[in-house]
Order: structure tokens, then sequence, then C-alpha cells
């Protein structure tokens, strides 16, 4: 069948997704606040309940598209004499990416409604990427890769990597589950970031499809424009001011289905250039999310109510309590700026006030106090400028690089 209308039906879907959506979450907030699935906007000063965990929402109305949409690319082969040549490896592909969606999207349901412990966060997500990386072993096991020219005289032009390849695309699925998760805390952040994110991929993917891996890009295609669809109805509630928030389990939601994307679209490692702002938090968020410095439970920004304006959030511990590794972790932050940070006496201890370790409290550090919508637009910016730095190194750099 034709690839273009395969495609046109698709968008077709997608648009009626997205209205779905739009209309589906204002009639469910009130069974969400029935539920008690709610909390207050901390970042308001309000004491109004918010529905949570809207992404359930928006998850199975994507799963409907998906399912409506699987048997349209193979009708072909059930209409003609060509069941014979029917392409199992491609529809055991949509199975195996939409059970690992379905995995990761009733785990960020349950993490919302009972509040898993982080070693079921990180242990969940590599369970559900075992379909993906199996399917990837039978329908393509492709684990080598090529050498940048400037070390080529040491490696070689390409090295075989084998089972590690599984395990940095097992890690890549738990890192891209967690990462918008814990890049998280004001209105419209977690849509908003996987927004640009999808809509980086689609252009990505766009640009590619005359390329060798053509049919991989479609794949991605396939499943980009529908999760656009319902992301963008959701952000509309979930901008500022949010009437709903997203929950974990959007958070989950998005990240699997960009690390299906990237795994089974044999694009990974641009989906990391892309993934560059979260990867940034991460890394930086790691003294606090490994314990080195002392990890309050909640590090989104603190609302001044009098100026109506987000400032950095704190943590106050003390000096004496942090490990030597922790101690070096604070030296590298107040050296770099990365961080507010002062010293009190109090009843003989020496106590440290620090920013916490998010890329939120650092713009805030930056910027100043700023207001939330303002501050969202600022990340949000940042989100799109590192994805034209990711384009302008996978179209510049690789030419450099790799010589194509």
């Amino acid at each position: 069948m034709n690839s273009i209308f395969v495609l046109l039906t698709n968008i077709i879907l997608s648009c009626l997704g997205y209205l779905i959506t739009l209309h589906a979450i204002p009639k469910f907030k009130y069974t969400f606040l029935k539920a008690n699935l709610s909390g207050c906007d901390m970042g308001k000063g309000s004491h109004e309940k918010i529905p949570e965990a809207m992404g359930f929402v928006c998850g199975p109305i994507f799963l409907i598209v998906m399912f409506l949409f699987i048997p349209v690319p193979f009708i072909q082969y059930w209409t003609t004499n060509t069941a014979n040549e029917f392409p199992h490896h491609q529809f055991v592909q949509f199975v195996a990416a939409l059970l690992s969606i379905c995995f990761m999207l009733a785990l960020g349901f349950a993490d919302d409604v009972l509040d898993l412990r982080w070693r079921i966060k990180l242990l969940f997500p590599t369970v559900a990427s075992l379909p993906l990386l199996m399917v990837y072993y039978v329908t393509y096991n492709g684990t080598t890769v090529i050498i940048p020219k400037p070390v080529r005289f040491i490696f070689g032009n390409d090295v075989w990597l084998g089972p590690l390849y599984y395990v940095y695309m097992g890690m890549l699925a738990v890192f891209c589950t967690n990462a918008i998760n814990i890049y998280a805390g004001i209105n419209g952040i977690e849509v908003g970031q996987s927004f640009v994110l999808c809509s980086s991929i689609i252009v990505y993917n766009f640009i590619e499809l005359s390329g060798d891996c053509g049919p991989a890009h479609i794949f991605s295609l396939y499943f980009m424009i529908p999760f656009l669809g319902v992301s963008l109805a959701l952000l509309r509630f979930n901008w500022y001011p949010a009437s709903v928030f997203v929950g974990d389990t959007y958070c989950y939601f998005a990240g699997m289905t960009f690390a299906v994307v990237g795994i089974l679209g044999h694009f990974s490692k641009t989906m990391l250039l892309f993934f560059t702002p979260q990867i940034i938090n991460f890394l930086f968020s790691c003294p606090q999310l490994f314990h080195f410095v002392p990890c309050p439970r909640h590090r989104l920004p603190k609302f001044n109510k009098d100026r109506n304006v987000m400032e950095p959030s704190t943590v106050i511990f003390k000096k004496s309590s942090l490990s030597t590794l922790g101690c070096f972790c604070m030296w590298v932050a107040r050296t770099f700026k990365l961080v507010c940070y002062k010293e009190e006496f109090k009843d003989n201890e020496l106590y440290c006030e620090t920013s916490n370790f998010t890329i939120i409290n650092f713009m805030l550090k930056v910027a100043g106090p700023t207001h939330e919508k303002t501050l969202t637009t600022y990340l949000l910016s940042f989100q799109v400028l590192c994805s034209l730095i990711a384009f302008s190194i996978r179209y510049g750099l690789s030419i450099v690089f790799y010589g194509a």
C-alpha cells in the first residue's frame, strides 16, 4: 500500500486522538477528583484541588489510536494474494512497542496511586524494555558501532559491541522513562518538553525518509504523530495556569514512547542528542539523587506569594553530615556557581543552605525570581535551542567525524 496513504491515515487518526483527548480531559477531571487523585498547586499558594495523573487519559487514547491504525499498513497483504509475503517482523515490532508502552503506562498510574519506591521505578522500565530488545535481536541485531575518523587508527572502522549494546539500549529505556519525571515541577514543563522532543524527532524522521533506514523512520512517525496529538491536547490544560496535573503516568508513558522509537527506529544515539537538557538535568541532579547531598522529597521551585514569582528552593543540613564525596560535590557546585549557597552557625553547628540541584532552580539562579509561566517559556526555549544544536551536530559534525 502507498506509504503516503498510510501516513495520511495516521495523521487523520492522530487528529481524531487530539479531539477526543481535548473533550475527554474536562469530563474525567471530576472522576479523578472523586477518586481523590488530586493535589494542590504549590506554585500558586492555593488550596484548590487539581486532578492528577491525567496522563492516564491521554495514554489510553494514544493506544486506541494505535490499535485502530495497526491494520492499515498491512491491509494490502490481506486483500491481495500476497499473504505469504506478510512482513511478520514489522507486525511484531508494533505489538512489542505497544506492549512496552502499556506496561509503563500501568507503572506510571501505579506510582501516582501508590507512590512507589525508586528501586521499583528503575526495575520496571528494564523489564518493560525486554520485548523491545528481543524484537530488535530477532529483526535487526545490529550491534556494530562506526568509529569516528580521528580515532580509527586505534580502533579501526567499526567495533562490534554485542551484548553491551543491548545493555546500552536497556539503560536508554530506563533513562528516557525517568529523565522527564525528574525534570518537572512547574506548569507545562513535562508535556512541553515532550512536545518539543516529539516535534524534533518528527522533523528528523522526515529528513531521513529517503535514507537507507527509511522504513525505520516511517515506523517512528507512526508512533510520534499520534503522541504529538494527544500531548498537544493535554498541554492545553496543563499550561499555566494548569487545570490538571499530568502525573508520573504521563512521564513514564512519554519516556517509553521515545525509547520505543529510538530503539526500533535505529536512531538511539541521535535520540540522546535531543535529550541534552534532560541529560544535563540528570547529571546535575546526581549528587542529590544518590544522596551525596541531602535531597528533600520535593525539589520544585519555591513560590513567593507576595511577588507572585518562583524562587530557587533550598535544602538545609549540617555541614558535618556530608561525606567526602558530598563535600566535593558541594565544592564543584559552589566553584562553578551552579547553586545558591550560604552558611550559618547555629547551636555550635555549621549549617549549610543550598538551592536544589535541578536545571529549573539553576535557571532561577541565573534569571532571578521569575513568574512561573515565563520560567516554563525559558526552559522550553532552551529545549528548542538544544534541538537545533542536535541537528547541527547530526548534520554538521557527522560529516567531519564520519564523512557522511
